[in-house]
């Protein structure tokens, strides 16, 4: 018996690391060719089945996006933080998507390493080594030599050129002001105009990006940008750095902005239009596999379609290039690949 228990547990580490190992063979991205399909998601309890991540396969994404609390970590002792990322490594549907598919990740709170968590996190450098390590990143990747997780890639040709850009909104966030708990939870805007979101670095580092061409940008953000304070984590909370992105955006005439986002736990688009050079789109998808018990969702004066959706699902930006006027389509598709809502945005509306 304690022979078989030892057998076994020689098993299971093997298999722990052959899916964490074999899941690095996707196809890279020929540069060369447009994408059309880049998928996205949040929220993933690693110790539950993902079997939505199946469907995310079928649906032959040409990038997948992960956008924070893709474990759910919440320490400070660094080999919990590395067993959770094992675990979820292990996953069969995770392990699968990982090898069929270019994927590309932020944090959020709960990976990071502590709930609502920011700059004072205590263990944020050696968090950041666990994901780079965790997610491959190239021994010369920016992100092993500098703080923070910030990123930026392109892909396709001149003409129909797709820049993605991940935020960090974790490692230099200053403190948030709180007050009497809402239905989203105890944060409040506010007036402190020293309080950062992204820290000076990146900032200018954003900049650079902006000012770099592309047709359509997608804004990795682990939280949401566009949607109102409600009690919960958003942009909103810190409004001058929430402006300071829109303004920045009109000063390097960035064309073809677009944010995703997670961290609710259900599914929303928003859009502002005042004090922005063009209309700004904040799609959430959230979550992969973690539902909300609640299943309310926030007041959102910015919600640009009424519909919002609680259950599993991932999202799905569809670009048309083949039009005088390419289109790209914002779609929110559950765990049987069902679109549950969607809007189609014709780029020439971006700039």
């Amino acid at each position: 018996m304690i022979q078989l228990k030892k057998t076994s547990s020689i098993l299971f580490l093997f298999t722990c690391f052959l899916s964490c190992t074999i899941a690095t063979a996707a196809k890279p991205i020929d540069k060369n060719q447009p994408i059309t399909r880049i998928l996205f998601g949040s929220c993933v309890n690693q110790n539950d089945p993902m079997p939505i991540l199946s469907k995310v396969v079928a649906d032959k994404p040409d990038l997948f996006i992960f956008l924070g609390d893709n474990i759910y970590g919440d320490t400070e002792d660094m080999q919990v933080l590395k067993d959770k990322y094992t675990k979820l490594g292990a996953n069969p549907d995770f392990a699968k998507l990982r090898k069929t598919t270019p994927i590309l990740a932020t944090w959020d709170d709960h990976d990071y390493g502590v709930n609502d968590g920011g700059a004072e996190y205590a263990k944020r450098v050696e968090s950041q080594q666990i994901f780079v390590d965790f997610w491959k990143d190239g021994k010369n990747s920016p992100r092993r030599k500098r703080p923070g997780i910030y990123a930026a890639k392109f892909y396709g040709p001149i003409g129909k050129r797709v820049q993605v850009i991940l935020l960090d909104t974790r490692y230099f966030r200053g403190p948030l002001k709180k007050g009497e708990k809402r239905t989203g939870g105890p944060y409040y805007p506010t007036e402190d105009k020293s309080v950062t979101m992204l820290g000076e670095t990146q900032w200018k580092w954003l900049e650079k990006q902006l000012k770099k061409p592309a047709e359509l940008r997608i804004i990795a953000t682990s939280i949401q940008c566009v949607a109102q304070s409600s009690g919960q984590e958003t942009w909103s909370n810190i409004p001058h750095e929430r402006q300071r992105m829109f303004d920045l955006i009109a000063k390097t005439n960035a064309a073809g902005v677009l944010f995703i986002s997670g961290d609710r736990h259900w599914s929303e688009l928003s859009v502002e239009k005042e004090g922005t050079p063009y209309p700004l789109y904040d799609f959430t998808s959230s979550s992969i596999n973690k539902i909300h018990p609640r299943g309310t969702p926030t007041d959102n004066r910015y919600r640009d379609v009424p519909t919002t959706y609680h259950k599993a699902n991932y999202g799905a930006l569809v670009v048309d290039w083949n039009r005088a006027t390419p289109k790209v389509s914002m779609q929110i598709k559950d765990d049987s690949g069902k679109v549950q809502f969607e809007k189609t945005v014709p780029l020439s509306e971006l700039k």
